[in-house]
């Protein structure tokens, strides 16, 4: 009798066990083949994530045409339209983004699903260079009908030359004429090189940074000998004047020769300078040579006016 009992509810176990079974069995069944149930589906748009809750739409395309979000021609899907839904599907959709970029001198527009300003030049196959400007940032995220400016940057160095004055030794030689000048060594001018670093804004310099600089010929200094020696004659003395006339070595005397040359000498400092003669006067009592501003001032201040003098006819 015992036995008998154990088995009854060893059978009645067993029944409800497979029954639970059964159940669950149905149950996840229906939740994998039943397409009329919500299925939860993600989709991002340029990165944006929108949470959808899909019952009657069976595609990717179907979904997308319900969802209200804009689909414009040139989009790009991932998956594709056709695609089937299924629960926890990630939908990717890339905007078509029409960009203005200013480059060389032209604009060009470039029609492109990229993300980032970087990603839709490389679409367009513009070439650039780490130094170029892009303006937004080349990672700045695209938006529709964004302008996009580059600047072309180009660093070079340059070496630019430039002269070196040579020197002029002048050597006195009192043997020869005071109108004698020779040239015994002609004086070359040197060069001195300059490095730079220059940095070009489309083809337009906007910095030079000096690097260094050498120098790449040495001058060579010019030897004049100049003949010191002067003949003159019967000296007279007086009052000297000045009046700005030629701008040269020039005086004006009413004894001396039109054209011929005459010493003048300061008495006070002993400095003396040779004038041509080239016009008449001065006419004041005791004044026996005007002298041009540019002569007086070899052999006096310009304030002094009137200086003592010599005045000694050259006849060399």
């Amino acid at each position: 009798m015992g036995k008998k009992r154990f088995g009854i509810q060893a059978s009645l176990i067993f029944v409800v066990v497979m029954s639970a079974f059964i159940f669950m069995f149905r149950r996840n069944d229906t939740v994998l083949y039943d397409t009329s149930r919500p299925k939860s589906v993600q989709i991002v748009v340029d990165g944006f994530p929108f949470e959808y809750s899909a019952s009657k739409e069976l595609s990717v395309g179907a979904l997308l045409d319900g969802s209200g979000i804009d689909v414009a021609p040139g989009d790009g899907f991932f998956p594709s339209r056709e695609t089937p839904l299924s629960p926890g599907m990630r939908i990717i959709v890339s905007r078509s983004k029409a960009v203005s970029v200013k480059i060389d001198g032209q604009n060009r527009m470039i029609d492109t699903n990229a993300k980032t300003i970087k990603d839709a030049l490389r679409d367009g196959n513009v070439s650039l260079r780490d130094e170029d400007i892009v303006a937004p940032d080349r990672d700045v995220l695209l938006t529709r009908f964004m302008k996009v400016v580059i600047t072309r940057v180009e660093i070079k160095e340059e070496s630019v030359e430039k002269k070196i004055a040579y020197e002029t030794i002048t050597k006195n030689d009192d043997t020869l004429s005071w109108r004698k000048k020779i040239t015994n060594t002609k004086g070359v001018t040197g060069i001195r090189t300059y490095q730079y670093r220059v940095s070009y804004h489309d083809g337009k310099e906007v910095s030079r940074k000096l690097l260094g600089s050498g120098v790449t010929k040495d001058p060579v200094s010019e030897v004049v000998v100049q003949g010191s020696f002067v003949k003159v004659g019967k000296a007279a003395s007086g009052a000297g004047t000045w009046y700005s006339f030629t701008g040269k070595l020039a005086a004006a005397s009413l004894s001396l020769p039109l054209g011929s040359y005459a010493r003048v000498t300061n008495v006070e400092n002993d400095k003396s300078v040779i004038v041509v003669i080239n016009d008449r006067g001065p006419y004041g009592k005791g004044r026996i040579i005007d002298l041009d501003r540019v002569a007086f001032e070899r052999i006096s201040s310009a304030g002094a006016g009137i200086i003592a003098v010599k005045v000694e006819p050259v006849l060399n």
